[in-house]
């Protein structure tokens, strides 16, 4: 590790008692006053939560449209034909096709971040599974991504709109917004989240649901977040 940098994350760590709880707004302030790297560092959430997703009925996931957006830009690709193609690419979709599409993807044309697909692309997309589905990227009805209405879920992902998905450990990690936002769009991203999650919270789930929150900016160290703070 630079010496630089060692002694910029001493400097930081120095600043958050990790043993401490903050209330949301402190933390927010905490984290946003050390988010001073010579790029716009990304707000990150990391939620660890008292579930097992290796059972079906403690799976946490879905998708959360945050107020404020990320603050970054989401290239979105959209299996379509014909009419609802051509609403694709009104609504901002980056790349729209059909079994073109499939073909590109199998040969390692990947340049986006969300998948859409109108309910009778299925048939094709459901091919890449082995391709979309690692890395997150199948399209799912449940999710809002196998719809009709591809022109409003192309929208909505560009206005910020993340999937999260609990992690085997317990854990959800998103990224809730940039250093450049304002306290305010943070905490209000932030509470969005949470809220979110405690509406996602599973049938399956045994004892205290949400059991540690913390925010970090990119570079800087973990603030953790009195639970009861959160909006609700």
């Amino acid at each position: 590790m630079p010496k630089k940098f060692g002694k910029r994350a001493r400097a930081l760590n120095e600043t958050v008692d990790r043993d401490a709880l903050y209330d949301l707004n402190e933390a927010v302030t905490m984290v946003k006053g050390n988010a001073n790297a010579k790029f716009d560092e990304t707000i990150e959430l990391a939620i660890n939560l008292g579930v097992d997703p290796r059972h079906a009925d403690q799976m946490v996931r879905g998708m959360v449209e945050l107020p404020h957006g990320t603050g970054k830009s989401v290239r979105v690709a959209v299996f379509a034909r014909d009419a609802k193609a051509d609403e694709a690419k009104e609504a901002g979709a980056d790349v729209v096709g059909a079994e073109d599409l499939m073909e590109a993807v199998q040969n390692g044309q990947m340049d986006f971040e969300r998948v859409i697909a109108t309910p009778d692309m299925m048939a094709v997309v459901g091919r890449l599974g082995k391709v979309l589905g690692p890395r997150g990227l199948m399209p799912n009805p449940k999710l809002g991504t196998v719809t009709p209405d591809v022109a409003a879920a192309v929208k909505a992902a560009k206005a910020g709109q993340i999937e999260f998905r609990v992690e085997k450990a317990g854990i959800i990690h998103a990224g809730v917004g940039k250093a450049s936002f304002s306290e305010d769009q943070i905490r209000e991203n932030i509470s969005a989240f949470i809220n979110a999650i405690n509406r996602a919270k599973p049938s399956g789930a045994k004892g205290t649901y949400m059991q540690r929150v913390s925010v970090s900016s990119s570079m800087g160290p973990g603030v953790k977040i009195n639970v009861a703070s959160f909006a609700q």
